[in-house]
């Protein structure tokens, strides 16, 4: 049986694999930072399975109320301790506490039946549940939010946080990841590793590329360049890669009998052009909910990216905003993913967005 698409990129990962899997190792918590695509989510599970660790995973970009992060939690221990005798275990402890977890009138459904103003004492409760299981059953658990910032769409008063942030600190049998597209200053005051996942080399992803099209019975035309021309139009981000290469695989194997066995640069140019007009709707409407002075920056940045984007000749020869709406324009960008910070030059983070806005220009 063939391999995903999916299934090779992580293994350009390995020194990050292996930086998690030893923090694991020694129920130890840190921070994963990088744009959305950049392969956050598929890090940490890797490293987790490596290091044989139960893993839950919590989106706080679902939750848009405490009651849904409260049954997003429950959620995600439900499905890491799912055998017989650990939803025995749950059942057990549960009945010994002040609320106990119920369940909706569906057996089948594992959701909970939370009541309006009881959120927090049952967030108490769920908070200490996976450092209990951890101990009894003598297992590491780790634990992933992802889209950390995004809990203070609701928690504005950075309430629940802070609690979390506090176990963090005091459990010793469960390792956090906190998952979030920068660093922030309470990253560093809490001492947390941060690992940077930037965009891959181009020799790491030709590496890859070349192998997973090897394995579909496809090769890159030399002659045409085409592989030079997938690498720059994926610019090391793995996920757009992966959309490119299997709209490049069905375009060549929907070819006339017989199928095409040489990728040449005309079908990756169409692959690229064919996938971007699939999602083009999502693209016009991501560049008109910025603000004005964000939209024109983030478009400077695609048609000419640089590592001084506050420089006097480029503000002048891009018609920006000077001083601090400039500043707060790069980092409200940056915070949103749409571009990468000085570490690895100003300019557009994700590369079919990056190309969907040069065409427009």
């Amino acid at each position: 049986m063939k391999k995903s698409f999916a299934a090779f990129p992580i293994v350009l990962r390995k020194p990050e694999i292996e930086q998690v899997s030893a923090l694991l190792e020694k129920d130890s918590d840190f921070v994963v930072v990088g744009v959305p695509g950049i392969g956050r989510r598929t890090l940490i599970h890797q490293a987790t399975h490596h290091a044989k660790a139960r893993y839950m995973s919590v989106d706080c970009l679902r939750c848009r109320s405490a009651s849904q992060f409260v049954q997003l939690f429950f959620d995600s221990i439900s499905a890491a301790f799912n055998r017989p005798e650990e939803v025995k275990l749950v059942s057990r402890w549960s009945l010994l506490q002040p609320l106990p977890l119920k369940p909706p009138g569906n057996r089948n459904s594992s959701s909970l039946s939370i009541v309006s103003g009881r959120e927090w004492p049952l967030f108490e409760q769920l908070l200490a549940l996976p450092q209990y299981l951890a101990e009894v059953l003598d297992c590491r658990v780790a634990i992933a939010f992802h889209n950390f910032a995004h809990l203070r769409a609701w928690d504005r008063q950075r309430k629940w946080e802070m609690r979390l942030l506090q176990a963090i600190q005091q459990q010793d049998r469960v390792s956090y990841a906190i998952v979030a597209i920068v660093s922030e200053l309470w990253m560093e005051e809490m001492n947390l590793p941060i690992i940077l996942l930037g965009p891959l080399s181009d020799r790491d992803m030709q590496r890859w590329i070349v192998h997973r099209m090897a394995d579909a019975a496809l090769k890159f035309d030399l002659d045409s360049q085409s592989l030079e021309l997938f690498l720059s139009y994926t610019q090391g981000h793995i996920k757009d890669a992966i959309a490119l290469s299997q709209r490049i695989q069905l375009a060549c194997h929907a070819g006339a009998p017989p199928p095409a066995e040489v990728i040449r640069a005309s079908c990756v140019r169409s692959s690229m052009l064919a996938l971007v007009k699939d999602i083009e709707v999502t693209f016009e409407a991501l560049l008109l909910l910025l603000p004005p002075t964000q939209a024109k920056l983030l478009e400077s940045l695609s048609l000419d990216p640089t590592d001084r984007p506050q420089s006097s000749i480029y503000i002048k020869k891009h018609h920006l905003s000077r001083g601090g709406s400039l500043q707060g324009a790069l980092s409200s960008l940056e915070q949103k993913g749409l571009i990468y910070g000085p570490q690895f030059e100003y300019r557009v983070a994700l590369p079919l967005f990056d190309f969907w806005l040069k065409q427009r220009l």
